[in-house]
């Protein structure tokens, strides 16, 4: 076993200056941690990144999660060398990339990518493809390495077909492969999932992270879904208006959203118009905690649809009265709007399938402990 080695067995490596560039062929990527330090950007006169700050630990897996729009792909760019910001800082390994008069090229950057149609090669075989990457390499070791890339994302019996001959499931695994191969310090993604169908990309994301979690890249994965960035992520980012909101685990934003535009993003909320009265936040048919606002206050009050609290009329409970309007079932689950006494809107709730009987109409409604969100209006 060579130093190299040895100490990837320790941990995730760091890359000193005369590996920037090279391919890697050890077993897994030399990981990298990659930092934006207040970077800003625009095209034109329109402002697309306003100070973004946050880092992408080595090794591990980021999300950036926002609307279309909020810049996402835009930090990619840069993050690959390809946009050079008009302010702040890149850095990878605390080595400065991007700034400060600085901008190392894409290809001396350790960095893989994977775009959102794959960007495969039509004239080139599968094989050829994973081994454009490798072109430092000589030709024999390069198609050996892809040899093996191919044999760890399940495709090496196609490497002689072309991507036109492959379904989208398995073009994104060997697009997934070719970014791989050169065994990136950084490997980059953008809506890498988008263009498969539920079930597929359900097994192709879970293939990737089981292959990330091997090779051990620091990963950076652009998307649109939560339920995907919870899925995928060690870490969130979420982005509006080229602007970092908020930034955390999974369970933090889930848990305690830092506005009313990240509790949106994560699940469907029932949200009404109140004010602070008593010390308590007061919506239409439940209370919330007033977090120290001010008496009288406006504020927005908010409470996620698995967090009401439906049971048949007759057992009480202590909620509010009410009457089922519509019950759909959706497999695990069913979705219930609810007309609830002293609520001009709907409620919207969402239960296991099952656990209230058939054909039930009136029933109580109420709001799990502790599970109203409030924020300051506006």
């Amino acid at each position: 076993m060579d130093s190299r080695e040895s100490d990837l067995r320790r941990g995730p490596a760091r890359r000193g200056d005369e590996d920037w560039g090279r391919p890697n062929t050890a077993g897994v990527a030399i990981a990298a941690s990659l930092s934006f330090d207040r970077v800003g950007h625009a095209y034109g006169d329109e402002p697309v990144l306003s100070d973004v700050s946050f880092t992408a630990g080595a090794g591990g897996i980021l999300c950036l999660l926002g609307p279309s729009g909020s810049g996402k792909t835009t930090l990619l760019r840069i993050a690959a060398g390809i946009d050079q910001p008009l302010r702040g800082t890149v850095r990878i390994d605390e080595r400065i990339v991007s700034g400060d008069g600085v901008h190392v090229p894409p290809e001396r950057r350790g960095v893989g990518l994977v775009f959102q149609d794959f960007a495969l090669f039509p004239h080139l075989t599968n094989l050829d493809n994973v081994a454009f990457g490798l072109r430092g390499m000589d030709r024999a070791e390069a198609r050996r390495q892809a040899t093996r890339m191919l044999e760890r994302v399940g495709m090496a019996r196609h490497g002689a077909a072309y991507p036109h001959q492959l379904s989208g499931g398995e073009q994104q695994r060997i697009a997934l492969a070719r970014a791989l191969a050169p065994r990136p310090g950084v490997l980059l993604m953008d809506e890498p999932f988008s263009g498969l169908d539920a079930r597929l990309r359900d097994n192709v994301r879970d293939e990737t992270l089981r292959l990330l979690k091997e090779t051990r890249a620091t990963a950076i994965v652009v998307t649109h879904d939560p339920e995907e960035a919870l899925k995928l992520g060690d870490r969130i980012v979420i982005l509006r208006a080229g602007a970092v909101v908020q930034q955390g685990t999974g369970a933090d934003l889930y848990r305690r959203p830092a506005d009313l535009f990240v509790a949106e993003f994560f699940s469907g909320l029932n949200r009404y118009s109140g004010r602070v009265e008593g010390g308590a936040a007061r919506a239409p048919w439940f209370i919330g905690p007033a977090h120290g606002l001010a008496e009288g206050a406006a504020v927005d009050i908010c409470v996620r649809y698995g967090d009401v609290v439906v049971k048949p009329a007759d057992r009480g409970g202590g909620g509010r009265p009410g009457r089922i309007l519509s019950r759909r079932f959706v497999g695990e689950v069913e979705t219930l709007e609810i007309l609830v006494s002293g609520c001009e809107r709907p409620v919207h709730a969402r239960l296991r399938a099952g656990r209230l009987p058939a054909g039930l109409v009136d029933v109580s409604v109420g709001v799990m402990p502790g599970a109203a969100r409030v924020f300051p209006a506006g």
